[in-house]
């Protein structure tokens, strides 16, 4: 098996942080999408290494794994148990591995697992195959009702039910979807990440929408009728007479869908904001002085 250097995959040090990581992911990601390169089977095997790179180093456990044992890095429990059994029994041999990429990894592994036969007793140990990862964004009225998308994955068309009310960064799992097995194991998983974009006025907090609502200073004052727009419809609201700056005002049920419960919204919470009038004219002031002497 040809060692692969995920870091270089990723385009980044050996060094970096979770946060370099993503970044990366998501930027590398993007560019090779198969979708944003239809037909082109080089940028489909790119993005695959992308997506393995990614699975690898962003889970602090495997990353550990891979850079103590690199392209072995998923037998590493397995030479663990074999040391450990080799000291129990006192043996005197002993094997030193340094860095990821050794020669020394693999000649210990073909020998462990039957590749070069020999003395070492042949073995037909399963493993899981490598799980995927990959991305999708939406808007945020995209999720306000269940949806069902089509990804291409592998060369493979998945179709999946994305649940109203998803959050954002939320990552859910596709069991089986993932790279095959080796010796009869099971097929990895894919992690599937949302990305969802606001480009609405309304800020979200968690299943209820917050919105700030400008009124004017009769209004404030004399109150009246006032009309908005929800994310999908259209609401009349009653201000009373002399309503304050930083009111707040709760509508039942017009905030987010509640994921996976069919039927339960948040709430939408709206905040008055009172604006004091500006450019007023000598006969306006002459008014509000008028009232204010009153």
């Amino acid at each position: 098996m040809e060692f692969v250097d995920y870091y270089k995959v990723l385009g980044i040090e050996k060094s970096a942080t979770e946060a370099d990581i993503k970044k990366a992911y998501r930027k590398m990601a993007r560019k090779h999408h198969p979708d944003l390169n239809p037909n082109d089977e080089k940028a489909k095997a790119l993005f695959q290494g992308i997506n393995e790179a990614n699975e690898v180093l962003s889970d602090p456990e495997k990353r550990k794994k891979y850079d103590k044992y690199g392209k072995d890095w998923k037998h590493s429990e397995e030479f663990d148990r074999q040391q450990q059994q080799r000291q129990q029994r006192g043996s005197t041999r002993q094997e030193s591995f340094e860095g990821y990429g050794g020669e020394d990894f693999s000649s210990f592994f073909e020998s462990m697992f039957g590749a070069r036969g020999g003395a070492g007793q042949q073995r037909n140990t399963s493993y899981k195959g490598q799980d995927y990862a990959s991305e999708i964004r939406l808007n945020m009225t995209d999720i306000l009702v269940s949806q069902k998308q089509t990804l291409t994955v592998n060369g493979k068309n998945i179709r999946i039910t994305i649940p109203a009310g998803v959050e954002n960064g939320q990552t859910i799992k596709i069991t089986g979807h993932g790279g095959e097995g080796a010796n009869g194991g099971p097929k990895g998983d894919l992690y599937i990440s949302f990305v969802i974009e606001n480009k609405s006025n309304f800020k979200r907090d968690g299943t209820n929408l917050l919105l700030d609502v400008s009124i004017d200073l009769y209004k404030a004052i004399l109150g009246g009728e006032l009309e908005i727009e929800t994310l999908n419809s259209k609401v009349k609201l009653t201000v009373p007479p002399g309503i304050q700056s930083g009111t707040k005002v709760k509508l039942k049920g017009k905030g987010m869908p509640v994921y996976k419960k069919e039927g339960e919204f948040g709430d939408l919470i709206i905040t008055y904001q009172v604006k004091i009038p500006t450019n007023l004219t000598e006969k306006q002031k002459e008014l509000f002085t008028e009232i204010s002497k009153l």
